[in-house]
């Protein structure tokens, strides 16, 4: 017998404690309400097969891919919600009936900072074989409901999946990771334009980042960011030096105008915000 059903229950009471915490979150700190993590036999119920909870089971489905955004990290700005997928590949003797999943972020899911869990109820399921199934579902990040700066970084995946028969199931607390980054925003000018031979080119720019706190872009200070030139008729870009970003992100620097060409900013990125080049400024030497 399916128990699954007792999902819409478990997702309804996470509904009313996000609802209560709302206040809270507008306000975002480590004092806001959580919702209270889904556990494996409130979504499946029965025997089960948790990782590291000390449960076992001679035929439980095994988990042999996990993939979380295809494979990229999630990237959010101040306001557009970004919905992710999740991809469990699993095998059964009988086959695999459904997949469950959810985000978090902490130490454990029971202490966990944030959790965000799947749209769906049931997980679409594709065979490739009479065992083996690859079953997909769908979380959405809201920036301004479920993110605050501190969550910036690497998150937990729950992965589980049920037998098609229903005899058993898997699930793993930490059974993937991703990184959910704040949006980054790089800008370049180079002037003056055009520019005499040998005379010095001022070259700013701007390094940004989403801020989750306060639902704006904010200066990434104390970044170092490279300077990179394409030659005109060039077919990739070369470094030429590194600076760091100061006060609000500012980025300057000169150099020695030599030929026509491109000038961008490249940030390498870190754990917490992507990486990203500049659109480039063509400077015109005379």
């Amino acid at each position: 017998m399916r128990i699954r059903a007792t999902v819409a229950v478990v997702s309804g009471a996470l509904a009313l404690s996000a609802l209560t915490g709302a206040a809270a979150q507008a306000a975002p700190g480590p004092d806001r309400e959580r919702p209270a993590p889904p556990t494996a036999q409130s979504v499946f119920g029965g025997k089960a097969t948790v990782k590291g909870q000390g449960f076992k089971a001679a035929a439980a489905p095994k988990i042999s891919k996990v993939t979380v955004n295809g494979g990229k990290d999630i990237v959010l700005g101040t306001t557009k919600l970004k919905t992710v997928t999740v991809s469990i590949t699993a095998s059964h003797a009988s086959g695999i009936g459904d997949a469950y999943t959810y985000l978090w972020h902490g130490s454990t899911p029971e202490t966990a900072d944030w959790l965000i869990v799947p749209n769906e109820e049931y997980a679409s399921c594709k065979a490739s074989s009479a065992t083996t199934s690859t079953c997909k579902l769908t979380v959405t990040i809201d920036p301004q409901w479920d993110l605050v700066n501190d969550l910036a970084g690497s998150w937990n995946v729950v992965t589980a999946a049920q037998a098609a028969d229903e005899s058993d199931f898997v699930w793993n607390d930490k059974g993937a990771k991703t990184r959910v980054q704040r949006a980054s925003r790089l800008d370049v000018n180079a002037t003056p334009e055009p520019v005499k031979k040998g005379k010095t080119l001022t070259v700013k720019g701007t390094l940004s980042r989403a801020n989750w706190d306060t639902w704006k872009y904010a200066g990434y200070t104390k970044q170092s960011v490279k300077l990179q030139f394409k030659k005109k008729g060039a077919a990739s870009y070369s470094t030429v030096k590194t600076v760091k970003s100061g006060t609000k992100g500012a980025l300057k620097t000169t150099v020695k105008a030599a030929s026509d060409g491109y000038w961008r900013w490249s940030f390498a990125g870190t754990s917490t915000t992507p990486a990203i080049n500049s659109t480039a400024d063509f400077v015109d030497v005379k």
